[in-house]
Order: structure tokens, then C-alpha cells, then sequence
């Protein structure tokens, strides 16, 4: 048995900040209240005016590269990166290699995960064009969800077949998670752009080729399906202006059928970024136009954009440095996600109250996580001590992914990580992380 009394901590939790203690037993909030008491294994005192306490980041979509490309990132090393950047949950895409099609290999990567994960974890079920029967297999309540990539991916996992959409969304009872771009609008927008420019197109062009159209169509497609079938979907990180009147606005988060999210890059950047940025901003969706990331600033706060992840997707430093067509688009996120987030909330973008109903509430809602996501007794002790004027520039030296590099490198931040817990244990404390491997496998109630 350990314990662990919080003393004095400004908690901030469901739309209120307070100063409260916590007491910790074996992984689970045992009691919040006042001047609590209770004899415990590690006593801390939290009670400093600019420190704050949170309900870890629960990041809903991430690529942590294993198995097959763990030259770019894997499970060890991105999970230690997420824990320093405050994310205590992580829910990891299928397209590794091999991709994550059948049963088998979706339970190889948790096995995997239990071996390697600093933080608590899920792995998605991947759709392609001809794996339906295996996809219904998923086990809704260890499994966050099924992916489909309705815009370019590698291998077999485009799914363009109309037909297998309709099976998909038909069939499947669980959590449809989509990445929405239309690849046939990319290919046309690519094939023009490169016989203008050959491969060297500069990158300023990249959201003309993944363009507004191209996000569109898909996402309307998308949402379509889902109110033709009545699916709960889920489309990730939108880029568009446009793409923001499909979303409802009024319906409480846990009655919506359709959800949304957005990503920390396509909040913080904007076209003009890619100037200096280059490649090293490539993503797919594109980063856009300025316009397009203050309307989905706006949606964030009115509802229409209901989680914010990372979409973290590391490469290596020679692979970003080719000329366009040869750069792969993505980029690593998990350690400065929080604090890109808590510099917003310095500028005033967003509340503090709003980051945390977005990075933690907001998800656990989305995919019915069970007992996390929130500072409730009886929940599992995932928290996240941050202090609001801490500055510290983002370098080489500090940057914990395995590909070495950030596109925050340069960025001063005010705010800084100081404490992670998972699952009750202090996994990472003031830049030092323990050797225990703390993360758990999540669960649904579903």
C-alpha cells in the first residue's frame, strides 16, 4: 500500500478552481477536503499561488511509431516525453508497421505497452477496405476505438471503397474515429502543383494542395454516414473554417453522436508560419490560413470543437529536411502540448478552466473512460502540477523525443510542467523521472 497526501493544492476541476488536499491510496483519490490529516507515505505541500494542480491530459490521438519505425519514436520514449509534458492517457494510431488490422496485432502493442508505457494507454483498431469481419471483433470496453483514414495513409489503410464505408459505419457499435481529407481532390491539387514546380514545391503551398475543398468533402461525407446510420463519430484534428458547421454546438458533450477535435498545431500555427517553420510544420491536415485557426479558437470555446490533442507524429530530422514531396508530414507534440496551451492561457485565448475541460474532461466524456479524466474521489490519481511562471525556452538540450527535435525549438514559454502522476505515483518530479512504469491499460464503460 502507498500513500500520498497533497496539501493545500489550487485544484482546478470542472469549471472551478479551488484549494483543497488530496489524499492518494493505491493509485485511486481516496478524499478531497480541508486540512485533511490522514498519516501518509510522501506529504507535499502544493500551496504556492502560481502553481496549480489538474486532471492529467488525456491525448486522444497519438503515433508513438511502434512496432516497425521506432528509428522516428517509440513506445518508451514517447510516453516519457507525454508524462514530462503533463499527459498522464494516450490513445495510439494504427498505421505502424505492420499496420494494426487484425486482432492479433492490435494485442501485440498493448502487451507491448504494458512492458514499456510511462503513461496509461489504448491502441485504435484500424479499418482498410477489406478487413470488416476483424474490425468487428473490437472489444468496446479495452479498445478506444476504430480508426479510418478517409485521406492518405501508407500500406492499405486509405479507405476510399464507398461500399466498405457504408459497412463500416453501419456496423460498427463503437467510437468511429476519421482523419477527413479527400484524396482525390489532393492527388489533382499534387499532380498540377508538381509539374509547375517538380518536386521542390515550396511549402507555403502545402494547404493549397490538402486544401479547405479537400477537408470538406471528406468531413461532410463523413458526417453524412454517421447521421445516415446513426454512428458515433468522431472527426480528428480540424483545419478549416468551414469544416465547423457541421458540428453541433447546443447538444450536451455526452448526448452527441458526432464529435470533433482539434489539434495543438493547427491552434498555435498559421500559413504564415511555414516562412520560417518550412517543413518542419508540415501536417496533414495542413496547417492553414490565420482565419481558419482564430475561427477554431472560437469553436473551442463554443463547443463546436469539443477535444483538444497533439496528434503527435515524430520523424527524423533527415526525413523532414527533404524538398516537399519527399518531407513526411507530422511532427512530435506530447511534451509541449500543456504548455503551448497554459501560453494561451497567458494571452488569453483560453481559461485555464476551458484547457482543462478540453485536454481532460472533454475526452474522458468522448470515449467513456472509466474513472479518469477528472479530480473525483474514487477516480485514479492522473494529475499534473504546473506552475504558471516558471519560464524556460524550448533548445536541443531539453527536447525528450526520440527524433530530437521540436517545432517549438526557440519558443519561450511562461509556464512549466513540475509533477506527473500516474496512477498515483510520481512519475515524473521537477525534470526527473523514477524508473517505475506506472501506465495502466485504459478501459471504457461502454
Amino acid at each position: 500500500m502507498s500513500t500520498t497526501l497533497l496539501k493545500q493544492a489550487q485544484i482546478v476541476n470542472e469549471g472551478t478552481i479551488s484549494r483543497k488536499d488530496i489524499f492518494i491510496k493505491n493509485g485511486i483519490i481516496e478524499q478531497i477536503g480541508s486540512e485533511l490529516s490522514l498519516p501518509a507515505d510522501q506529504v507535499l505541500d502544493l500551496g504556492d499561488e502560481n502553481t496549480y494542480l489538474l486532471p492529467g491530459v488525456i491525448d486522444d490521438q497519438v503515433h508513438f511509431r511502434e512496432p516497425g519505425l521506432i528509428h522516428k519514436g517509440e513506445i518508451l520514449t514517447e510516453s516519457r516525453a507525454a508524462v514530462a509534458g503533463g499527459i498522464t492517457s494516450y490513445m495510439e494510431m494504427p498505421n505502424t508497421k505492420p499496420q494494426t488490422l487484425t486482432q492479433e496485432l492490435l494485442e501485440e502493442k498493448y502487451q507491448r505497452a504494458a512492458e514499456a508505457s510511462m503513461a496509461n494507454y489504448s491502441f485504435f483498431m484500424g479499418a482498410s477496405n477489406d478487413n470488416l469481419e476483424e474490425v468487428l471483433k473490437t472489444d468496446p470496453k479495452s479498445v478506444c476505438g476504430v480508426k479510418i483514414f478517409m485521406g492518405s495513409s501508407t500500406g492499405n489503410m486509405l479507405v476510399d471503397n464507398y461500399q466498405t464505408l457504408e459497412g463500416l459505419f453501419s456496423q460498427v457499435p463503437m467510437l468511429i474515429a476519421t482523419h477527413c481529407e479527400k484524396e482525390s481532390i489532393i492527388r489533382a491539387n499534387l499532380a498540377q502543383h508538381k509539374e509547375q514546380y517538380g518536386d521542390d514545391i515550396p511549402i507555403s503551398l502545402h494547404p493549397v494542395i490538402r486544401s479547405e475543398e479537400a477537408c470538406y468533402a471528406s468531413s461532410s461525407e463523413a458526417v453524412a454516414l454517421a447521421q445516415k446510420h446513426n454512428t458515433r463519430l468522431h472527426i480528428l484534428h480540424i483545419s478549416t473554417a468551414r469544416e465547423l458547421g457541421l458540428f453541433n454546438t447546443h447538444t450536451p458533450l455526452a448526448d452527441k453522436r458526432i464529435t470533433s477535435e482539434a489539434c495543438i498545431h493547427h491552434l498555435w500555427f498559421s500559413q504564415e508560419n511555414y516562412a520560417d517553420k518550412q517543413t518542419f510544420i508540415k501536417w496533414n491536415p495542413a496547417v492553414k490560413r490565420q482565419e481558419d485557426r482564430e475561427a477554431i479558437r472560437q469553436a473551442v470555446l463554443s463547443d463546436a470543437i469539443d477535444v483538444i490533442a497533439t496528434d503527435h507524429a515524430p520523424h527524423t530530422l533527415s526525413e523532414k529536411s527533404n524538398v516537399y514531396t519527399q518531407a513526411p508530414s507530422g511532427g512530435p507534440l506530447v511534451q509541449h502540448a500543456l504548455v503551448a496551451m497554459l501560453e494561451m492561457v497567458h494571452q488569453g485565448v483560453f481559461s485555464l478552466e476551458k484547457v482543462v475541460e478540453k485536454m481532460a474532461h472533454a475526452p474522458a466524456i468522448c470515449f467513456q473512460l472509466a474513472k479518469r479524466g477528472y479530480i473525483r474521489e474514487g477516480y485514479a490519481a492522473d494529475l499534473v502540477q504546473v506552475h504558471l511562471n516558471n519560464p524556460w525556452t524550448v533548445g536541443k538540450e531539453n527536447v525528450l523525443y526520440k527524433c530530437g527535435w521540436s517545432p517549438f525549438e526557440g519558443q519561450r514559454f511562461t509556464s512549466r510542467i513540475q509533477r506527473t502522476w500516474i496512477n498515483g505515483h510520481l512519475s515524473f518530479d521537477q525534470g526527473t523521472f523514477t524508473s517505475q512504469l506506472a501506465g495502466q491499460r485504459l478501459s471504457f464503460n461502454r
